[in-house]
Order: C-alpha cells, then sequence, then structure tokens
C-alpha cells in the first residue's frame, strides 16, 4: 500500500513510523521542517521526527526510550558488518598492489635480462666485426702502417686449432697455445689474432681495453692478460720455491718442470745477464735473513739492486728505532715515583735507634742488606736488624 503523508500526518504513530522506508521517512521530515544530513541513516532520521513529536507533544515521551533501545543493536550490528566489509575492501586493495608490484619487478628483471643479452650479443657482434677487419687488414680510424697482412694465412682455418681459454689456468693456456704457434709455424705477428678469438671473462675485457696496436702484440697481450690474473714475479718465484715432486712424477719431469718455473720467474724478472740474476739471487738471500717487517717494507718499494735494498732497510730500521726512542721517554716522563725510595729520611732500627738523614740510594742499599739478612738467619732465631 503507497505511503500517505497526509493520512500518517493526521494521525502519527511510532508503529507507522517504523514500518515506512527511509524515503518515506525523509518526507516526513521535510513536512515537519526537521532539519537533517542527506547522508544521515533512516534510524537517525527517524529519531529526530520521534523527538519533534514528543516535543510537540503529539507522542508521548515513552516513545523515545523505545525507539532508543530499539535499533541500537541493528547499529553495532551495522557498523560491525560495515568494519568487516571495510577490511575485506583493504585486503583486497593490497592483494591487488602486491600482485602490481610483482608484475612491475618481474617486467623489470626481464628488461635487465633483455639489455644484458642485448649487451652481449653487441659485444660478440663487435668481437666478431672486429676479427674480419683483422682478417682483412683494415681497421678503420688506425694508423695505415699498423694495417694487418695476413700473408697468405688462412685465419678462420686456423682459429679452430686454438686451444680453450681456461681461467683457472691461464699460464697453462699460454704455454699449449705458443706449443701450437711453433708447431704449426704460426707467424708470431698473427698470434694475437689467433688468440684473441677464445678469450673470456676477464681475459676477454682486458683484450677490449687495449688499444688497437697492443692489441695485434702477442707479447703485450700476454703481459696484460697475465697481470689482470695476479701472475706476478713473486707468484713465479714462489712456485719455483715451493715446487715439490709428485709422487706420479719422474725426476725428470720434476727437473724439467722446476726449471720452468726458474725461467718464468727470471723471464718475469726480465733477468738476461749474469749480473741481473746475481742481483736476483742476493736479493732474494737477502730478504731471507732480515726480520719480517723490513722484508715487506722491501716488497712494497720493489727494489732489485742489492745497494738499493740495504740502503732501504737501513732507512727504516733507523727510522723506527728514533720512533721506539721516543715512545720510550714518553712513557718514562710519565712514570711515578717508586713508594719504595720516595722518601728521603726516615727512621731505622728499633724504637730505641737514632733518626738520621738517608739518601734514596743508600736506603735502598740497606733495605737489600736488611733482605738478605732476613733470609740467612733461621726462622727460630729473631734478633732486632742493624742499619
Amino acid at each position: 500500500m503507497p505511503f500517505n503523508l497526509d493520512k500518517f500526518v493526521a494521525s502519527p504513530s511510532v508503529e507507522e513510523l517504523d514500518s515506512l522506508k527511509k524515503s518515506e521517512i525523509v518526507k516526513v521530515a521535510k513536512h515537519y521542517g526537521i532539519e537533517f544530513q542527506p547522508l544521515m541513516r533512516k534510524d537517525e532520521i527517524k529519531r529526530y521526527v520521534l523527538e519533534y513529536l514528543v516535543d510537540e507533544s503529539v507522542l508521548p515521551s515513552t516513545v523515545l526510550e523505545t525507539a532508543i533501545t530499539v535499533p541500537t543493536d541493528n547499529t553495532f550490528e551495522l557498523k560491525r558488518l560495515e568494519i568487516e566489509m571495510n577490511k575485506e575492501i583493504r585486503l583486497k586493495e593490497m592483494e591487488r598492489e602486491r600482485e602490481k608490484e610483482e608484475r612491475e619487478m618481474q617486467m623489470q628483471r626481464e628488461k635487465e635480462e633483455r639489455e644484458e643479452r642485448e649487451r652481449r650479443e653487441e659485444k660478440a657482434r663487435e668481437h666478431e666485426f672486429r676479427l674480419k677487419q683483422l682478417e682483412l687488414g683494415v681497421i678503420k680510424g688506425s694508423d695505415p702502417k699498423i694495417g694487418l697482412d695476413t700473408g697468405g694465412l688462412d685465419i678462420s682455418k686456423h682459429v679452430k686449432f686454438v686451444p680453450k681459454f681456461q681461467e683457472d689456468n691461464v699460464e697453462k693456456f699460454f704455454n699449449h697455445f705458443e706449443k701450437l704457434g711453433e708447431q704449426l709455424k704460426w707467424p708470431r705477428d698473427k698470434w694475437s689474432i689467433l688468440i684473441q678469438s677464445n678469450f673470456t671473462g676477464k681475459a676477454q675485457e682486458v683484450y677490449s681495453a687495449l688499444s688497437i696496436e697492443d692489441s695485434m702484440d702477442y707479447d703485450k697481450v700476454k703481459k696484460a692478460i697475465l697481470q689482470a690474473y695476479e701472475l706476478v714475479p713473486e707468484a713465479y718465484r714462489q712456485k719455483f720455491r715451493k715446487y715439490r715432486k709428485a709422487d706420479t712424477q719422474t725426476y725428470v719431469e720434476f727437473a724439467y718442470q722446476k726449471e720452468r718455473h726458474f725461467d718464468r720467474w727470471c723471464a718475469s724478472k726480465k733477468v738476461s745477464t749474469f749480473d741481473t740474476l746475481r742481483q736476483l739471487m742476493l736479493v732474494e738471500e737477502f730478504k731471507r735473513c732480515v726480520n719480517d717487517d723490513i722484508k715487506t717494507h722491501l716488497e712494497e718499494n720493489k727494489a732489485d739492486n742489492l745497494k738499493e735494498v740495504a740502503n732501504l732497510a737501513d732507512h727504516y730500521a733507523l727510522t723506527h728505532k728514533f720512533s721506539k726512542m721516543g715512545r720510550t721517554q714518553n712513557k718514562n716522563r710519565f712514570r711515578r715515583p717508586n713508594k719504595k725510595y720516595g722518601n728521603s729520611s726516615g727512621t731505622t732500627g728499633n724504637s730505641g735507634s737514632q733518626s738520621g738523614s738517608i739518601s734514596p740510594t743508600n736506603s735502598g742499599k740497606n733495605n737489600q742488606i736488611q733482605v738478605v739478612k732476613r733470609t740467612t738467619r733461621s726462622a727460630q732465631t729473631k734478633l732486632p736488624l742493624k742499619t
């Protein structure tokens, strides 16, 4: 049955008001001129209408008590439902945000992987292009004098014989390559072109950083890569000194390897004459005979001449000697006086003995004599000490 506003105004009642919808209660409130907010809930607007009707003595005041107790549970229930709904909404929003972040992270990872793959491919293309240029003897932007003449050597056919590069055994790789180069009679000025085709990791980075002129010099390429892998003279020296015969080796094999380690050490130190070899042996023996501090100092300065090494050692020892003396003097300056010898006068003996002035030196001497006398006397004999 449709709501009749005139009928309700003519005979208002709580029962009929409870049965009305929010839109109908709004009409009643507007009819009576009651002020309210459009966003208010139905129960709140209805309460305003009841309060107005009670104030106008249209309804008894008891209806307000009934109106308060009845909708209270519904209000809390609605509030609880609202909180739960907001919680679910928030959880869904958080889930969507998390999924969005995961998608963004995945896209970022894919982007980085794609860029890294493109960099590797670009580097490989540049490497291949450079190899082709070297094969053809044409290097753009370089000095025409250093254009490469392959001399009839087909690089593409010989590259396949180059051994595989091993970062954990760089020295072995170079030895193997040099043997192949000599056996196959490759021109030495073409070795750098052949060997660079198999570089990987740090060796490839070092080779790429070299200038065009240096990259065509095999000895410079080898030196740069060995330095990158820390195969320095000290490492060769230690290999020579610490190398021991293995159970599976013959003495001929052991002697051969020992000789190779020595040759590599000498080559790394550029030993080419008897005098340089003599200095190498003398300097090493000198370092073996000094303490660790001086040895470390000499290693840091990398002197190769015995006289220079000796001067460095003397300078280091003299400097640290004065440094130690300075620390000792500062320590003695702030040392507290000994209480045993600190008084300039005192009494000795028993209560009947005379008192007099005693120097700190004599006092210390007398006390030492007394200690000796006490230790030599018998434990049962107790005689007064005389000064």
